[in-house]
C-alpha cells in the first residue's frame, strides 16, 4: 500500500539536500568547532555557513542567530530568558490557541505567581487588537504571540503587534515553527524581537531549532556552560542538524514564492472538493489569512480518530490538530477557544501539504474520504442510540 503523507504540520520529510549535506558531518567531517586544529575550523566553517544561511531565510544578521534543539526551547528560552532578565516586569501576555510550548510556559507562570493575559479569538479563529492594546500594562515583561497557528493555519497580524508592542517599550515574540517557508520573515524590516523556528517543520531533521534575538537584547539564557553560541546557549554546537538547518532554511528561500503559489492551488482545490463531496463540513478559520498549506476541516457528527484510524488502512497519513496532544480524546484547546460547535469540533481533521505533496495524493484521498466520513458518521449515530 502506497502512503499518502498530509501531515506536515506535524513534521516534514528531510530534503535530499539536506540529508546529503549533512552525512559528512557525521564521518570525516566530525571535529569539534571548537577545537584548535583542522578538524575542528571545518566544523566551525559548517557551522557559520549555516548561520548565515538561516540569516539569509530572516533578512536579519548571522550574530542574532541562536541554534537551539527545537521550537519548544526556543519559546521557552524566549519567554523565561526575558522575565528573568526584567524581574521588576512579570505580566506575560499571550494567546489561548497558542501551541503548548507557549501555553504551557504561560499556565506554570500563573502558578508561580505570573500575571498572565490571555486573549481570546473569534469563531474564525483571529485576534481582536483592541483587545491586545487594552491588555498592555507598564509591568508587561513580554508578549508571545504565534505567527501562524499549527491547527487551522490562521495567520495573526503580529507584524503590527509588534510595532504597537516596540512603541511602549515591550519585547515581542513570536513562534514562527508554522509560517517558516511558507511566509516572508523580514527581521530587518520588522518591529519582532524573538522568532522560534524548528527544523523539522521545514524540511530539515527533527533535533534543530532557532531563536532569532534581535541586537541588543537584555536577556538571560536558559542554561549555563560554555561559550558556544556566544554563552546563549552552551554546549557542544550539533554541527550535522546545524548544516542541515542552514540547508533547509536555504531551500525555503530559493522555492518560497513558488511554492507558496504551488500550496495555496493545492489546498484550495482540496477544500473546494471536500466541500462538493461531503455534506455539513466547515472549513475552520475559513474567513481569515491562513498558511498556503494547511486545511482544517471540521465534519458534522463524525469522529476524528476514528477517521484518523480509517484513513490509515488506505495509507493516509493525516491529524486531528497537533500531534502533541494525539493521546487527548477531548477537543483541542484551539477549538474550544474558538467556540466551534461540538457536534463540529469532534470531528475534526487537519491536513497539510508540503512541496512534496502531489495532485494526485490529494485525488487519492478525495476519493477515500467521503466514505471514511460516512462511516463513522453511522458509527457513532449507532453508539448515541445504544446509549440512550
Amino acid at each position: 500500500m502506497k502512503t499518502i503523507y498530509l501531515d506536515n504540520n506535524a513534521t516534514t520529510a528531510v530534503a535530499p539536500e539536506v540529508r546529503d549535506a549533512m552525512l559528512p558531518y557525521f564521518n570525516e567531517a566530525y571535529g569539534n568547532p571548537s577545537s584548535l586544529y583542522d578538524l575542528g575550523y571545518s566544523a566551525k566553517d559548517a557551522v557559520a555557513r549555516a548561520r548565515q544561511q538561516v540569516a539569509d531565510l530572516l533578512n536579519c544578521e548571522p550574530e542574532e542567530i541562536i541554534f537551539t534543539s527545537c521550537g519548544t526551547e526556543s519559546d521557552n528560552a524566549a519567554i523565561m530568558g526575558t522575565l528573568w532578565a526584567h524581574p521588576d516586569k512579570k505580566h506575560f501576555i499571550t494567546t489561548k490557541v497558542e501551541h503548548h510550548a507557549v501555553g504551557y510556559v504561560g499556565e506554570s507562570l500563573e502558578k508561580k505567581g505570573y500575571p498572565v493575559t490571555w486573549l481570546q479569538v473569534n469563531i474564525d479563529g483571529m485576534l481582536d487588537l483592541d483587545e491586545f492594546k487594552k491588555a498592555l500594562r507598564p509591568d508587561t515583561g513580554i508578549v508571545s504571540i504565534m505567527w501562524a497557528n499549527n491547527e487551522t493555519g490562521v495567520i495573526f497580524p503580529v507584524e503590527e503587534m509588534a510595532r504597537i508592542c516596540k512603541e511602549r517599550g515591550i519585547i515581542f515574540h513570536t513562534d514562527a515553527v508554522q509560517a517558516a517557508g511558507k511566509i516572508n520573515l523580514d527581521m530587518k524590516h520588522s518591529a519582532i524581537d524573538m522568532l522560534s523556528i524548528s527544523g523539522h517543520k521545514l524540511h530539515a531533521p527533527k533535533g534543530i531549532g532557532i531563536l532569532y534575538q534581535r541586537n541588543g537584547l537584555i536577556w538571560e539564557p536558559l542554561t549555563k556552560g560554555g561559550q558556544q553560541e556566544k554563552g546563549k546557549r552552551p554546549g557542544t554546537e550539533n554541527v550535522p542538524y546545524i548544516v542541515g538547518m542552514g540547508v533547509a532554511a536555504q531551500l525555503a528561500k530559493i522555492t518560497l514564492d513558488e511554492e507558496v503559489k504551488y500550496l495555496a492551488n493545492l489546498r484550495d482545490y482540496l477544500e473546494s472538493e471536500i466541500l462538493k463531496r461531503i455534506p455539513d463540513a466547515r472549513i475552520t478559520g475559513g474567513n481569515s489569512p491562513r498558511l498556503p498549506n494547511t486545511c482544517h476541516i471540521c465534519f458534522k457528527d463524525a469522529k476524528d480518530d476514528a477517521m484518523l484510524h480509517l484513513l490509515n488502512t488506505y495509507g493516509i497519513c493525516a491529524s486531528s490538530g497537533s500531534a502533541c496532544n494525539t493521546e487527548s480524546p477531548e477537543i483541542s484547546h484551539v477549538l474550544r477557544a474558538m467556540k466551534i460547535p461540538d457536534e463540529y469540533a469532534f470531528g475534526s481533521l487537519r491536513l497539510s501539504l508540503s512541496r512534496y505533496s502531489t495532485r494526485e495524493d490529494v485525488d487519492y484521498l478525495l476519493e477515500h474520504l467521503p466514505t471514511v466520513v460516512e462511516r463513522t458518521r453511522k458509527a457513532r449515530k449507532r453508539r448515541q442510540q445504544t446509549v440512550r
